[in-house]
């Protein structure tokens, strides 16, 4: 990334660091999106930081935290949860892990693939009220989420569904 033509870059454990650790599934998720997108805008990745929109209908705190330490598109008001964007056909482990992103004037689509998020991981994060055996899974859950994840390259994460 650039910030005013500034090479600065992240790491997945600074990005972790700065959300706290609570989600790091979605700090993964974030952190291969902008590792798929990036080299799309720019084949080295020189993106000026505060210039990228992201769209998403994912609304997780690990992301939208990684993805303002990265970015600033939370607090420049660049990041956009749309509930729209969601893919009910993908089904309910997948639907809201789109992601399109616009840079300057180039627009992309990033879709999740089958395998990295789970349909009991959804329905536990869904459900209004958690034992304490039902929190201690989730944690775990995110946790193995977050491994599955960043064990692989991002085009093995996510898919581009859209582009320009």
């Amino acid at each position: 990334m650039l910030d005013h033509g500034r090479p600065v870059w992240f790491t997945f454990e600074a990005m972790l660091n700065y959300h706290g650790g609570g989600s790091p599934g979605g700090v993964a998720h974030a952190f291969k999106v902008l590792e798929r997108s990036l080299p799309w805008f720019d084949t080295a990745g020189r993106v000026e930081r505060r210039e990228l929109l992201i769209e998403t209908a994912f609304g997780g705190p690990g992301a939208r935290d990684a993805f303002e330490l990265v970015t600033r598109a939370v607090s420049g008001e660049r990041f956009i949860v749309d509930p729209s964007l969601a893919r009910p056909e993908y089904g309910r482990a997948r639907e809201r892990f789109v992601f399109r992103l616009r840079y300057r004037d180039d627009t992309m689509v990033l879709t999740l693939r089958p395998g990295f998020v789970t349909d009991e991981f959804i329905e536990l994060t869904r459900r209004n009220s958690r034992t304490a055996d039902d929190e201690r899974r989730l944690t775990a859950m995110k946790a193995e989420m977050a491994a599955r994840v960043m064990s692989v390259a991002a085009a093995d994460v996510y898919d581009i569904a859209t582009a320009r």
